[in-house]
């Protein structure tokens, strides 16, 4: 009597999900997204980085006028509210952004030099850059990463460019693999991670590529972060803050990347 044949180790759910095939599954997440970006043909990136909290102006106007409509509202919940809308602003101004430069890179742009819009896939921040690459009529990478909470797919994304990772490190380095440019709305922890990796990474010239990166709302970073303070406490030099630009409105950001896509071309 035979033996039943063996599962191929490629077909074996319960290998590939263990600790043991670990390396595999990184692997997999290098080697899957790249073979998509070349069927693609993506090649240049402006990546957007932002927070998942932030809301568009209707759904904070929505949920600011129901709160108000209690007989009594939660003064706290009130607070969150109207800052909700405050920071709305954040949104529609990444969408006008991403469809703008979209729409630049579908007029100036072959096919090889095409800058595509790229997120970190989920709501926020990251829904307004694909939904303004989406109002452009352009394609727009998703780079989703598994969460406990916050992260979903927002549905502007091109299906075909939709990632889901596992690995952190796999999803950053696809957003640092291809960027040549990338821009950073008000944002969080993981705002935060992602700017000051970058920065590093340019800094000890682990990325030696020409990559610009904007800073929106210096008012909002002057808050919450003391970059000069690094440079007066010698902890930076002077020269790491021409590592970076600030910007306060949608049209210096576009007038910064579309000089500096210009000139890669």
């Amino acid at each position: 009597m035979s033996l039943p044949k063996p599962l191929k180790a490629y077909k074996n759910h319960d290998f590939l999900m263990s600790p043991a095939a670990r390396e595999i599954r990184i692997l997999s997440e290098f080697v899957e997204p790249r073979a998509r970006f070349i069927r693609n043909k993506i090649n240049h990136t402006v990546v957007f980085f932002g927070s998942a909290r932030t809301l568009s102006r209707e759904t904070a106007l929505h949920n600011l006028d129901e709160l108000k409509k209690l007989p009594s509202p939660d003064p706290k919940a009130l607070k969150k509210a109207e800052k909700d809308l405050e920071n709305s602003r954040y949104y529609e101004d990444a969408v006008e952004l991403a469809r703008r430069i979209t729409l630049w890179c579908n007029e100036h742009c072959s096919e090889h030099s095409k800058f595509y819009v790229c997120s970190g896939g989920g709501p926020g921040i990251m829904e307004a850059a694909n939904k303004g690459a989406s109002l452009a009529g352009g394609k727009s990478i998703g780079l989703n990463i598994s969460l406990p909470f916050e992260q979903f797919a927002n549905p502007y994304i091109d299906s075909e460019l939709n990632f889901e990772f596992h690995y952190f490190f796999m999803r950053k380095f696809w957003f640092a693999y291809l960027a040549k440019a990338i821009v950073i709305f008000p944002g969080g922890f993981g705002t935060f991670d992602e700017l000051m990796e970058i920065l590093t990474l340019i800094q000890t010239e682990k990325i030696k590529k020409p990559m610009k990166i904007l800073i929106y709302d210096r008012k909002y970073w002057d808050q919450v972060i003391n970059i000069q303070g690094l440079v007066d406490n010698y902890t930076i030099s002077e020269s790491d803050l021409e590592l970076f630009k600030w910007c306060d409105t949608v049209d210096d950001m576009e007038h910064e990347l579309t000089n500096f896509i210009s000139q890669l071309k």
